[in-house]
């Protein structure tokens, strides 16, 4: 059915839908069945029971099921495609914030105090303040308070003259997409010790913070459509014999809702950063999400919904110019684009690409669940027979659009978030998005059965609107479903972060009486490392090494001493290639020789994963 045809049956004064235009405030007379929109000739012969919009007929089957066709064929092949990529090798994507490596190294013994403590990540992160300690043997602050980061890194400045014993590194920080990330690990100076406490610091969020969001998220979204589908029916398919009433305090009710989760998730937002209980606020704690990209799109997203509701109320009664309806459009886009950089789609690698998605998925959903709310609710109800036959044609063809749309994107934001079919069945954001997947396959089912209910329907058969609302009715159930597994998704890791294989690196620093060692090794697991280690002399400067020597061993599991094949690089820059028979923790021996009379060894505790 020609889309521009359809759009003049959407404006068919005879069946009372609502014209573009300015309001009229009556229906002009018309001969029995013909009729004259502003720019296409709509011919209805309700006797005969057909429909007839420009050159099409509602109730000739072949256009209908040619259509299904291509749009069947459409989607059949985007699930390929994206089965095709999922199958591709794995590419890891950034969304929260994964731990790289730190130095000095886990469960890690030095000789001597390091200046400070390297945390490395897989994106750039931001501390949260106050949420940072590093804390010594005998319980007090090793750390300065002067934490900072450089690209990836977060820099923690040390005391110097540290006592001996076990340190406690802890730390919350906000990744890119939102998320706050915690942890803690030790390490020894001279020997171990009792490891310290840290009660000022939550590793782990709060649960019923975490609980909450998704519930609050629900309603957000629930707002969200509830509004789009009142307005988009109410100025382009409600029919002016009935009252507005209903669906306009429809529209206020989506408003109050969206405004009232859209400021949950903000105070939400302060304990989940902090770490806190759901009434732990701090006045710090408030600004830091304020100041936040996640505050700052939740600020805007408040105050394009009270702009938007300024230009609501005279467009909802059908008087609204056509300059109001533009700017209302606009700030549609503003508004929802607020979900998109607040979240997942913001912090991928390729954040154009999953940030418009996003906003295009989250606008087709709108429109199409929002849609189908207000056609039970309202239209189907209380519509009749003439006017179902000009509306549903034109609801059923933006359905299909946006089904399209939501598909498309879903596919392109599926592909970065999953990575791979590994992946996908082996995460919990794997698995509910497996299930969402099952129940939009259902809610498309059911959506070609409501379809089917458009030729009759045109064609005044009995009880074909009773039908086409329980198809519609279901339709709409199953899709809060999508809407609350969404909600979850929106707090899950994504299962490429989960899935992938980051690179493992592991630092120390050791400090001898002629020289300062720092090293890293990787990947730090069972098989095949490689050490790069750089030398500097006491003051700083590059130290000039004669001879290194490299060997590790694991005294637990009985290893004897393994020689590491070293190539000097430079005369302070070596690296080392060494194989690692099992995990564990070993014990890695550097002997340098800086001169015929200086030679001094020092030693470092490192972890080996499996």
């Amino acid at each position: 059915m020609d889309a521009e045809r359809v759009t003049g049956a959407m404006r068919d004064k005879a069946v009372g839908v609502a014209d573009s235009g300015r309001p009229r405030s009556r229906l002009e007379a018309r001969p029995r069945g013909t009729v004259t929109a502003r720019r296409r000739s709509v011919r209805a012969d309700l006797d005969g029971g057909t429909l007839r919009v420009g050159r099409h007929y509602c109730g000739v089957a072949p256009t209908q099921r040619n259509t299904a066709r291509r749009v069947s064929a459409l989607l059949v092949g985007l699930v390929l495609a994206f089965l095709g990529l999922l199958a591709g090798p794995a590419t890891p994507a950034a969304a929260h914030a994964g731990l790289v490596g730190v130095s000095p190294a886990q469960n890690s013994v030095v000789n001597q105090a390091p200046t400070q403590v390297v945390v490395t990540w897989t994106e750039s992160v931001t501390p949260v303040t106050g949420k940072v300690h590093v804390i010594a043997p005998d319980g007090s602050r090793a750390d300065t308070g002067d934490i900072r980061t450089t690209g990836t890194q977060l820099i923690i400045p040390l005391k110097p003259n540290g006592p001996k014993g076990t340190y406690l590194v802890s730390y919350r920080i906000i990744s890119a997409d939102s998320h706050p990330v915690g942890g803690a690990y030790t390490f020894s100076v001279g020997a171990p010790s009792t490891p310290p406490q840290d009660s000022e610091v939550s590793v782990v969020a709060n649960p019923v913070v975490v609980s909450a969001f998704p519930v609050v998220r629900w309603f957000g979204y629930a707002g969200l459509v509830l509004l789009v589908g009142s307005v988009l029916v109410l100025t382009l398919l409600w029919p002016q014999r009935l009252d507005r009433a209903a669906p306009i305090t429809a529209v206020w009710i989506g408003a109050g809702v969206l405004a009232a989760a859209t400021l949950a998730e903000l105070y939400l937002q302060i304990p989940y950063t902090a770490g806190g209980g759901v009434f732990s606020i701090r006045g710090s704690d408030v600004k830091e999400v304020l100041s936040s990209q996640y505050g700052a799109a939740h600020l805007v997203r408040l105050g394009v919904l009270v702009a938007a509701l300024v230009l609501l109320r005279p467009i909802v009664k059908g008087k609204g110019w056509g300059a109001d309806r533009v700017l209302l459009a606009v700030l549609g886009v503003i508004g929802v684009a607020t979900w998109s950089v607040s979240g997942h789609p913001s912090a991928s690698r390729v954040p154009m690409v999953t940030v418009t998605a996003d906003l295009l998925h989250i606008s087709a959903m709108s429109v199409w669940l929002g849609g189908l709310v207000m056609l039970v609710a309202f239209v189907l109800p209380r519509a009749n027979a003439a006017e179902l036959g000009a509306i549903v044609p034109v609801w059923s063809r933006w359905a299909q659009y946006a089904v399209i749309v939501l598909v498309l994107t879903g596919v392109a934001q599926a592909i970065v978030l999953v990575g791979s079919v590994d992946a996908l069945v082996t995460s919990t954001y794997g698995w509910l998005l497996v299930v969402k997947v099952s129940l939009v396959l259902v809610i498309l089912g059911i959506a070609g059965l409501s379809r089917r209910q458009v030729a009759p329907i045109a064609a005044r058969v009995n009880g074909s609107p009773n039908r086409l609302r329980s198809f519609v009715i279901g339709e709409a159930a199953v899709a809060l479903v999508v809407l609350g597994l969404t909600s979850v998704l929106v707090q899950t890791t994504p299962a490429s972060t989960v899935g992938q294989n980051l690179p493992t690196t592991q630092t120390a620093i050791m400090h001898g009486k002629l020289f300062t060692l720092s090293i890293d090794i990787e990947p730090a697991s069972t098989g095949e490392n490689q050490l790069h280690m750089y030398a500097n002399t006491l003051d700083g400067q590059e130290a000039t090494i004669v001879e290194w020597h490299v060997a590790a061993s694991n005294p637990d599991q009985g290893i004897e001493a393994i020689d590491a094949d070293v190539l000097p690089l430079s005369a302070s820059h070596a690296i080392a290639s060494i194989g690692l028979p099992s995990s564990g923790t070993w014990t890695f021996r550097f002997d340098l020789r800086l001169s015929e009379t200086q030679e001094e060894e020092v030693f470092a505790n490192i972890p080996v994963s499996k």
